[in-house]
């Protein structure tokens, strides 16, 4: 089994803990073949109140070089990915950004809310009642519907993203939303694009089977998986259980990038 994580965050993260170099022996020792390490940038701040347009790519860089002269591409294939936030909020300053490097691949993921409710992050929002819950769907979707036809992805980020912030006691789901994320699922295969399994350290997998089912019935081939690390002990977390099921929904391969070009690896 070809085992893969790519959705991971070293020290250039704001929310990173360790080095590349750390994270790359954790995945040699929780056996995968290759790591992509997809460092934050995010348009808009945390709390809404601004875009940030730029972002220095020195130190990603530094420690995808360090890593590399450690790691051989026999013991481990190491990437170079960002988490790209909000990218639908500035196209343009996107593109400028992943222009400026030979990136490998390109997360386009959404962790705040539209500007029109304020632009914060969903990790900040009050859930004080399934309406809230519902309400933050509803904007999720509305910016993925955006950020769907742009080229500046190359997967969609966490497509489940928002629930693992609600309150278990209002059993919120997606059951409500399979019709509108539906299109934005054609929407993403007709432009070549793909989404990920993100195990969320481990923590979710059965969340994902109807969601992949759906984006297989819609025509979708192209999955990565990632574990979406922050630290050491959970780089690896969930990925072969990812695989597994992608195999039981019908997947027959899995995917990594190489500057942006999709390669498939059979599960």
């Amino acid at each position: 089994m070809y085992l893969t994580d790519y959705h991971t965050h070293s020290l250039c993260s704001p929310d990173g803990k360790c080095p590349l170099t750390a994270m790359a022996q954790a995945a040699v020792d929780a056996g995968l073949a290759e790591l992509c390490v997809t460092d934050h940038w995010d348009l808009v701040r945390e709390m809404g109140d601004g875009l940030i347009l730029d972002y220095d790519w020195t130190g990603v860089l530094e420690q995808v070089a360090q890593a590399r002269a450690v790691f051989d591409e026999h013991t481990l294939k190491i990437r170079m990915g960002m988490e790209l936030g909000s990218g639908q909020r500035s196209p343009e300053h996107a593109d400028a950004v992943l222009a400026k490097v030979d990136v490998d691949f390109v997360i386009g993921s959404l962790h705040n809310m539209t500007a029109e409710n304020g632009g914060r992050d969903f990790f900040f929002v009050e859930y004080t009642a399934p309406e809230v819950c519902y309400a933050a769907l509803d904007d999720y979707f509305t910016s993925m519907e955006q950020l769907a036809p742009l080229d500046c992805y190359d997967v969609l980020g966490h497509i489940i993203y928002p629930l693992r912030y609600f309150p278990e006691a209002f059993h919120i789901s997606l059951d409500d939303y399979w019709e509108r994320l539906e299109p934005i699922l054609k929407t993403v295969v007709a432009h070549g694009k793909g989404i990920e399994v993100n195990t969320y350290r481990g923590k979710t997998l059965s969340e994902w089977k109807p969601v992949l089912e759906l984006y297989r019935a819609c025509g979708g081939e192209l999955v990565t998986t990632g574990s979406d690390a922050h630290v050491t002990s959970s780089v690896g977390k969930g990925i072969p259980e990812a695989m597994e099921l992608l195999r039981s929904c019908g997947f027959r391969y899995v995917t990594t990038y190489e500057r942006r070009q999709p390669q498939q690896h059979k599960l």
